[in-house]
């Protein structure tokens, strides 16, 4: 047995769980479950993250009246998404997915939707001093509890990723480190996967962030609270309050001057596609691996970054699907009756998770 394996079984007895009722959609014979675990891998975060995350599972039709096992899609929803239950809440995900198991589109499983937002938003699935230990909570504590409190295939070949916008480039980046935990991958419309047209640099307000009082400061503005949480996860600094980053860029008498070796180890470390030579070897053992984009998303960047990155997973002879699709952004209606989960999320986890043991 593999130490990511021991650890894994380890923690999972180890965990603190808080149950909270169950919700069913009227006349459902699935259920939605809400847990909470009390997390250890935050407690030293400098920023206030909640060390009780919280999350949502679906169980198929049948799940209380069988003895069968399931294989788990684990879903990282956008952080532009109010809610990680907002799929259930506001777009009937709970119903379409009845519908797809019904239809045949894909055999019974259990999906969990889990909270991975820190104050300003994405944690972009990272461990960091800063934000807290994102890798560790879900590979040792997250798919421990998931395994010891529900009827799963406790396998990689019966695990799935999905992510929507910010959470697809979290599935990708999970996916790649932990092929033993996840054996498919399918990432909606990722952000973060490479460079794009407008560099880097030119995006947040350098001056809103290098005056800021508090970390609410940077809130001001859309783009300087993102960029702020992407440096929080890879340019940290303890000892920086109020933000704890390192800034790869800052104004100098009205100029923008760029620190490069800053910038150099954020591109490295926070670009799905210079991970791809690193983790190459074991992105080629994952089962299913597929990615998508809207072709008239209005920042151009997504979908310049994934062109970027089909190309360079080709480099590396990495098998993979990706696709462009006649859309707009990351809000299409995914979770519609013809939306893409139906039509091509459930279909491919179908034919690339293994449903028994």
């Amino acid at each position: 047995m593999s130490a990511i394996r021991r650890k894994i079984t380890a923690v999972g007895a180890l965990l603190v769980l808080s149950v909270v009722p169950v919700f069913a959609a009227e006349g459902a014979k699935s259920e939605l479950v809400a847990r909470e675990i009390q997390s250890k891998n935050f407690a030293q975060s400098k920023i206030g993250v909640s060390p009780v995350r919280r999350m949502v599972v679906y169980l198929p039709s049948g799940y209380h009246a069988e003895t069968r096992r399931y294989p788990v899609v684990y879903l990282f929803p956008s952080p532009l998404d109010r809610s990680f239950r907002a799929i259930f809440d506001e777009k009937d995900a709970q119903g379409l997915l009845d519908r797809g198991i019904a239809s045949g589109r894909i055999d019974g499983f259990i999906l969990v939707s889990v909270d991975m937002t820190t104050p300003l938003g994405c944690s972009w699935y990272v461990n960091s001093p800063v934000t807290g230990n994102w890798e560790d909570f879900v590979v040792q504590e997250l798919v421990p509890y998931v395994d010891a409190n529900f009827r799963t295939l406790p396998n990689r070949d019966s695990r799935g990723l999905a992510g929507q916008g910010m959470g697809g480039y979290g599935a990708i980046r999970i996916g790649m480190k932990y092929p033993e935990v996840f054996g498919s991958v399918y990432a909606m419309h990722p952000v973060g996967t490479g460079n794009g047209v407008k560099i880097l640099a030119g995006l947040p307000d350098w001056d809103l962030m290098e005056n800021a009082k508090t970390v609410n400061d940077v809130k001001k503005d859309g783009f300087s609270t993102i960029f702020t949480s992407i440096f929080q996860a890879f340019v940290p600094d303890v000892d920086k309050a109020p933000l704890y980053i390192d800034l790869p860029a800052h104004r100098m008498n009205g100029e923008l001057a760029v620190e490069a070796r800053t910038m150099d180890r954020l591109r490295n470390q926070f670009f799905l596609e210079s991970l791809v030579g690193q983790y190459a070897d074991n992105l080629k053992t994952l089962r299913g691996f597929k990615f998508d984009w809207a072709r008239s998303d209005p920042n151009w960047d997504h979908v310049y970054s994934n062109h970027a990155l089909t190309h360079k997973l080709n480099e590396y002879g990495i098998v993979h699907e990706s696709e462009e699709y006649n859309g707009t952004w990351e809000r299409e209606p995914n979770w519609s009756e013809d939306g893409r989960v139906t039509t091509d999320v459930l279909p491919f986890f179908q034919q690339h998770l293994v449903f028994s043991k």
